[in-house]
C-alpha cells in the first residue's frame, strides 16, 4: 500500500576537495536522513562536482564518470531503501552530454531520468558549452511514493514546465538547484534575487496545488578559470506544501539535511476549494506556442 505521508530529506551541501571525499559526505548525509526516516531523499544540482560551468574548459568534461555514479547511489538507495533523487553529469555519446536527474527506486532500480529542458548561457553560468537540451520531455517519474516531476535549476522559472508535469500527473515538483550570488551584486540585488527565486517556485505550488521542494547548493566556489570572482551558493532549500505553506527551509551558510513531511492528500483537498486545473481556458491558450505574440 502506498504511502500518503511520508518523511523528505532535501541534502544541501558545500563541495568537498576532492570527488572522493564529496561521495563519502553525501553517503554519510544520505545514511543519516534515512536513519531519521526519510523515505525520499533528494540531492541538489551536479552534487558531485564543483559547478565547473562559470568557465568554459573541455577538461571539465572528464569530471565525472556517469556510470561510475549510477552504480553508486543505487547501491545507496538500495542499502537504505529510499527513493533517491540525484543531478549526475551524464555522457551519453563522444561529445553529448546532459545535465540529468536519474531516480532511484528503494531496491536500488532506476525508476526513471530527466535531462535538463532550459539551459542558461549567462556570465558564470555556460552551461549551454557543456549540455544538449534535454529530448525526454516533461514527464513525471513513478515510483513507489508517487509520480515525481523532476525539473532541473533553470527549469525553475518557467510556469510552463510545471503545468504540464503537473497535467501528465505529477504528484511532487522536485527542482535540484544551484544559484547563488557574485561579490559584485549589492546586498539589495541579493535579495531581490534570492526573494524572486523562492517566490517562482512557491508560485508553481500554488498554480498547481502540488509541493514543490528545492534542493541548492552552499558554499562560495572560485571560478577555476581566474575570470571572474566566483559564485556564493546561497543555500536556501526549501519545501512548500499545495498551497503555498512553507513547510521548511534552510539557512543561507550552513551545510543541512532538511527533513519536511509530504502529504500527498493536501492537493486533493487544496483543489477542490481552489480549482485551477477546472478552470483553464485551455481554447485561449494557443498564442503560448509563440515566441512572442507582437
Amino acid at each position: 500500500m502506498r504511502l500518503e505521508k511520508f518523511k523528505t530529506a532535501l541534502i544541501q551541501h558545500a563541495i568537498k576537495p576532492s570527488l572522493n571525499q564529496t561521495l563519502s559526505f553525501v553517503a554519510a548525509q544520505i545514511k543519516k536522513a534515512a536513519l531519521d526516516g526519510a523515505k525520499l531523499i533528494a540531492l541538489q544540482e551536479l552534487h558531485n562536482t564543483p559547478y565547473f560551468c562559470q568557465s568554459e574548459n573541455p577538461d571539465f568534461f572528464d569530471l565525472e564518470d556517469f556510470d561510475s555514479s549510477i552504480d553508486f547511489y543505487s547501491t545507496l538507495a538500495k542499502e537504505y531503501e529510499v527513493v533517491l533523487v540525484t543531478s549526475l553529469f551524464e555522457k551519453r555519446s563522444p561529445g553529448l552530454y546532459h545535465n540529468t536527474a536519474v531516480v532511484f527506486e528503494k531496491d536500488g532500480s532506476i525508476a526513471g531520468k530527466y535531462r535538463k529542458m532550459h539551459i542558461p548561457d549567462d556570465p558564470n553560468f555556460y552551461e549551454k558549452f557543456y549540455f544538449t537540451p534535454g529530448d525526454l520531455g516533461f514527464e513525471p517519474i513513478c515510483t513507489s511514493l508517487g509520480r515525481l516531476g523532476i525539473l532541473i535549476c533553470w527549469d525553475q522559472w518557467y510556469p510552463e514546465a510545471a503545468r504540464i508535469m503537473t497535467l501528465k500527473g505529477a504528484e511532487i515538483l522536485i527542482y535540484p538547484t544551484a544559484i547563488g550570488w557574485f561579490r559584485g551584486d549589492s546586498q539589495d540585488e541579493k535579495v531581490r534575487q534570492k526573494e524572486a527565486w523562492i517566490a517562482i517556485q512557491r508560485a508553481h505550488a500554488i498554480a498547481n496545488g502540488i509541493p514543490v521542494l528545492s534542493i541548492n547548493r552552499v558554499g562560495f566556489e572560485p571560478d577555476t578559470s581566474g575570470v571572474s570572482d566566483g559564485i556564493l551558493f546561497w543555500g536556501g532549500s526549501f519545501g512548500f506544501g499545495a498551497q503555498g505553506e512553507l513547510l521548511a527551509q534552510a539557512s543561507s551558510e550552513n551545510e543541512e539535511i532538511l527533513m519536511l513531511e509530504i502529504d500527498l492528500k493536501r492537493s486533493e483537498e487544496v483543489r477542490r476549494i481552489w480549482p485551477f486545473l477546472r478552470d483553464r481556458r485551455i481554447d485561449s491558450y494557443s498564442d503560448i506556442l509563440k515566441r512572442y505574440c507582437l
